[in-house]
């Protein structure tokens, strides 16, 4: 299929690139197409505005939806390069899957990813830091009620220009663990990048922020005992010699940072484990020293080092509140690849 593409005669202001945020500022350009019974068609790159969506659109009442996120980073000799971005489309397939959406092929969206990105270079920010998130999404846009898949399909993709993530400083955060709210269970969407899952994490992370944390580490949806994902990352563990994570089982987001992790953590001579963790194993390993580092893995942070985890009436403190030493260098060996500064044997960075 054909991408056709239509530019933009009204070209917008590039942003100041110490002033981005996250997710306000949108490039010039989007990338569209629709599935009808399907058949993915009319594939075109167009400026950015508005979709044109039926109140009764499948997406507003039922939620049949999913959506990626990856970036575009500006290396300092200019390259514009990729990360692991096909794994992002292999991702999607198994979430669209799961909500009843059609798959894409996976190497024409990643074109389709290329070209839109190539059109937009210039808005990739220079700035230490930065880049341009991508965010491709499909829903469900059939113009009626009732409980079905969608017949019709609309695939986008859009870019934004984002800050620094550490404007301050990598700084640990407080965590609250969750023990009343769930966000997932096993036979659910957990697996899935969808924003049902979001929108069942809100209320425990405003209440969260509203005692003073950052993050609200969930358990697992039965028995509210096993550590499976903190806010919207993966979680590692640090326990002596080995990092730890739990294992995939249906509920947690399989993170593309969190894999890499363990592939970097192995090379690194840690021990990189996927198993089942108990809060209580966390708490017990903590008072007796065995646990060194807590940190979050997802796209947008890297990692995350967490300061201190409160569960119930006990404060777990990692480190002494400081960022680690593994977590340091993880992060720094994901972000130096990601900038095209580190050398990578993985395959892992495309430039466009």
């Amino acid at each position: 299929m054909e991408i056709q593409i239509t530019k933009t005669t009204q070209a917008k202001t590039k942003p100041n690139e110490n002033e981005l945020g996250f997710g306000r500022l949108f490039s010039d350009h989007m990338f569209l197409m629709e599935a009808v019974d399907g058949v993915w068609q009319s594939a075109r790159i167009v400026p950015y505005g508005p979709l044109a969506i039926d109140p009764a659109s499948t997406v507003l009442h039922y939620a049949q939806e999913t959506f990626e996120g990856l970036k575009a980073y500006r290396a300092k000799d200019g390259r514009i390069l990729l990360f692991r971005a096909m794994d992002n489309f292999r991702r999607l397939n198994k979430s669209c899957a799961r909500v009843c959406l059609p798959e894409l092929d996976a190497d024409f969206a990643y074109e389709a990813l290329v070209k839109l990105v190539g059109l937009e270079r210039d808005w990739v920010p220079s700035q230490p830091g930065t880049s341009l998130y991508l965010r491709p999404f499909m829903f469900g846009n059939d113009a009626k009620l009732g409980v079905d898949k969608a017949s019709n399909v609309q695939f986008c993709i859009i870019c934004s220009p984002s800050g620094a993530y550490y404007a301050t400083g990598l700084a640990p955060v407080r965590i609250y663990v969750e023990d009343e709210y769930v966000r997932a269970v096993r036979g659910g969407l957990g697996f899935a990048k969808t924003g049902a899952n979001y929108a069942a994490s809100l209320l425990a992370g405003v209440n969260a922020h509203e005692k003073g944390f950052s993050q609200v580490l969930w358990l697992d949806g039965i028995e509210h005992k096993y550590v499976e994902e903190v806010g919207a990352m993966n979680i590692f563990f640090r326990f002596r010699d080995e990092l730890v994570t739990p294992a995939l089982q249906g509920s947690i987001l399989p993170g593309i940072t969190r894999q890499s992790i363990l592939t970097l953590a192995e090379e690194a001579g840690v021990k990189a484990v996927e198993r089942q963790i108990a809060i209580a194993e966390v708490a017990d390993r903590a008072a007796a020293g065995e646990l060194l580092e807590v940190f979050g893995s997802g796209t947008a942070a890297v990692v995350s080092p967490v300061g201190e985890l409160v569960w119930g009436d006990k404060s777990i403190v990692v480190n002494g509140g400081a960022i680690g030493e593994l977590t340091q260098k993880l992060y720094d060996t994901l972000t130096g690849l990601q900038f095209g500064v580190v050398e990578d044997t993985h395959s892992w960075i495309t430039e466009v």
